[in-house]
């Protein structure tokens, strides 16, 4: 049974948690009222205190003071549920030991699987928060994909674009249709394009291409 201690800004938020995890089965609500700061100074751990994940639901204000155990120390998996944060204060979050972040508009079966997750060592975010934290996957800066593919490539790219198959390119460009093939590869793995039509498409986006 995983022990969980919770922390809130109000009565109302705290008590509501509290009946999240026992109605659940799977958690143990570890007994105390503590202050957040007071806790985190102490990096989670207090004589008679003991749990495995510690569940805050506080402000952006207190989130900012939050600092990392000393070298050496190990402290409790924080699950934080906190809303209108900068990346910055993400990193920072991280960084102190906080091991999944939610919005507090959170299901309970959101909360429930992040406290499971950090329990068994990973971490979990909300997708708004992973949104902060990475750039888009699928983005292809312009400048990267000038660089990535050569100046053949791009002519090869272009007719793709004006719809002529492997041949018609290999005869406007005067090379073999063998030739054709091997470009059209590199310029799909280039461009992690699934298909012509998606590295068309993606070079479009990234300015190879002018219509």
């Amino acid at each position: 049974m995983i022990r969980v201690l919770v922390l809130a800004t109000s009565t109302v938020a705290r008590a509501g948690l509290h009946a999240m995890l026992r109605e659940d089965g799977r958690f143990e609500v570890v007994a105390g009222e503590f202050p957040f700061m007071q806790l985190q100074r102490m990096n989670w751990h207090k004589p008679g205190i003991e749990s495995d994940v510690v569940l805050a639901e506080i402000t952006g204000k207190r989130l900012s003071s939050l600092s990392p155990a000393p070298n050496g120390a190990e402290s409790i998996p924080l699950v934080l549920l906190i809303d209108d944060v900068t990346r910055g204060e993400l990193l920072r979050a991280i960084h102190n030991g906080a091991r999944a972040i939610l919005p507090r508009t959170a299901q309970p079966a959101e909360i429930l699987a992040a406290i499971d997750a950090v329990a068994a060592g990973l971490t979990a975010f909300g997708p708004d928060e992973l949104d902060l934290l990475l750039p888009a996957a699928n983005d292809i800066e312009p400048e990267a994909a000038l660089e990535a593919l050569s100046g053949r490539e791009i002519e090869v790219l272009a007719l793709m674009a004006q719809g002529l198959a492997n041949k018609g390119i290999a005869d406007r460009l005067n090379i073999s249709e063998h030739t054709v093939k091997f470009h059209v590869s590199s310029i799909l793995s280039k461009l992690a394009a699934s298909s012509r039509t998606d590295a068309v498409t993606r070079g479009l986006k990234a300015g190879l291409l002018v219509i």
